[in-house]
């Protein structure tokens, strides 16, 4: 973003203070997109407790029984990695308190309690090892999103909490997976080449389309505003990192400020 490739120097007036006001816009950001992440990987562990047990029950061996997924031939190979992670949580861990309180104390571990100790990668892995009923109930929670395009939200926000998580650079970062086409792509008029939107697919912009899809209205308004106090704050410090130029980092349109005007 300092660097003019045409003549393999920094562009003009660039100071180390632009690069320390870039770090800190980096940092902030990460921040704020791991708590909103966060309150969808909760709300997804409580999501799959509530309608597991609904149809199962709460017994420990309910969600350790493998004909309580949906077996396949691309599914084959990991429902028995997922049982032996949540298995080893039920019978075998010592690290969480209130596991081995369940454990000792009523000879069972409820599913609401072990969903606590997965991330957000195996809370995404489990869902897409459910039964298409049990994820169509979940995604039904989730207005205009259907069960495949929830396990395309979900695999795109883990790669994305993974980056927060690990303190890597955030802002330009692009995923090799993409979310579905959505009405909001559309009605933003997000650019195509081909058949294929080329803003808002596998880059920043893209979770915020998630957030859209996932967050209630007014978690997601919460986020857009300090979203937008962000980039402003970051413009106003550095007279080389312009709103245009964050906004094209991020792979964010314009108009990205109307997403909130368009019903999803």
């Amino acid at each position: 973003m300092f660097y003019d490739k045409m003549s393999r120097t920094y562009k003009k007036g660039t100071t180390f203070d632009d690069v320390l006001v870039l770090y800190n816009f980096d940092d902030a950001l990460r921040d704020l997109v791991f708590k909103y992440i966060r309150i969808i990987e909760q709300e997804m562990r409580s999501l799959i407790s509530y309608h597991f047990c609904d149809a199962y029950s709460n017994i420990q061996s309910a969600y350790l029984n493998p004909a309580n997924y949906y077996n396949t031939k691309h599914s084959k190979a990991s429902i028995p990695k997922l049982l032996k992670i949540l298995s080893y949580t039920a019978n075998t861990d010592t690290e969480h308190e209130y596991i081995v309180y369940q454990r000792k104390t009523y000879g069972n571990v409820p599913l609401y309690a072990l969903m606590k100790t997965l991330t957000l990668g195996q809370t995404s892995k489990m869902y897409s090892l459910l039964s298409p009923s049990l994820k169509s109930r979940i995604s039904q929670h989730f207005p205009g999103v259907n069960q495949l395009e929830l396990s395309m939200h979900l695999r795109l926000l883990t790669h994305f909490r993974n980056v927060c998580a690990h303190n890597e650079r955030l802002f330009s970062y692009k995923d090799r997976y993409d979310i579905p086409d959505t009405v909001l792509h559309q009605k933003l008029g997000i650019p195509m080449r081909g058949q294929q939107y080329i803003l808002g697919k596998k880059d920043l912009f893209s979770v915020v389309i998630s957030f859209r899809y996932l967050l209630s209205n007014e978690d997601f308004i919460a986020f857009k505003k300090s979203l937008s106090a962000l980039i402003a704050k970051t413009d106003k410090s550095s007279p080389i990192l312009s709103e245009k130029i964050l906004l094209d980092s991020m792979g964010f349109p314009p108009n990205w400020k109307m997403i909130t005007r368009y019903k999803k």
